[in-house]
């Protein structure tokens, strides 16, 4: 075959700034999963946020509980499926890869973490660091930031804004539905979105080593 190869999902332009990113995100969860490992009580400024978003009157806790959904079983099947059908339509397979591969390997780190970590919330049973729901929506942001930086053929600077400004805004909105609703420390929320921004732009780039990697395209 002689096509056009298939756009990288994690352009030569980005991958120095997000390579740098995901080693500083790691840090960041490494070491709040030691301050944090076996503890069942908020530290000291989880204890402030949450004073602070304590009291919120009911309409913002629908919001809350309507983005929470977004992270259960049904509303994240839903949003991967819509987000894999658009890299489809545009053409974009290794997005479409990327936004079942990565959002899995953030959310099982995520998962593995927890088990790890030991931190808990409410009772023994629930295992807190990091937020797993945070974790999935700044991974799908960034796996849609990525697949917009490459179509808009955005440079170093813009790209990486838009990405990061996406995982902001995403981390953000999961992070505050999910101290609101009391399911997860302030400390969580901000592990669960570094482990999106460190395990993301690793399996993207893993993603377009093997889809280079692959005989097909040479043929």
């Amino acid at each position: 075959m002689t096509g056009r190869a298939a756009p990288t999902v994690l352009s030569a332009s980005l991958r120095p700034w997000l390579g740098l990113v995901a080693v500083l995100a790691a840090l960041v969860v490494a070491v709040l999963g030691v301050l944090y490992a076996g503890d069942g009580e908020p530290g000291v400024v989880d204890a402030r946020i949450w004073a602070a978003v304590d009291g919120a009157g009911q309409p913002w806790r629908y919001a809350a509980t309507a983005t929470d959904f977004l992270g259960e079983p049904v509303g994240a099947a839903t949003l991967i499926v819509v987000t894999v059908a658009g890299c489809l339509l545009l053409r974009c397979p290794r997005a479409a890869v990327l936004a079942v591969v990565g959002t899995g390997a953030t959310v099982g780190t995520a998962t593995l973490l927890k088990h790890l970590v030991g931190r808990t919330i409410h009772g023994d049973d629930n295992l807190s660091y990091p937020s797993g729901h945070t974790a999935f929506l700044t991974a799908l942001a960034l796996v849609v930031a990525l697949l917009a930086a490459g179509r808009l053929g955005l440079g170093r600077a813009a790209g990486t804004s838009l990405v990061l400004a996406a995982a902001l805004v995403a981390g953000a909105a999961m992070g505050w539905a999910q101290v609101a609703l009391g399911a997860h420390y302030p400390t969580d929320v901000l592990g669960g979105w570094c482990t999106a921004l460190a395990v993301v732009p690793a399996t993207a780039w893993l993603v377009d080593r093997v889809a280079d990697a692959d005989p097909r395209k040479h043929r």
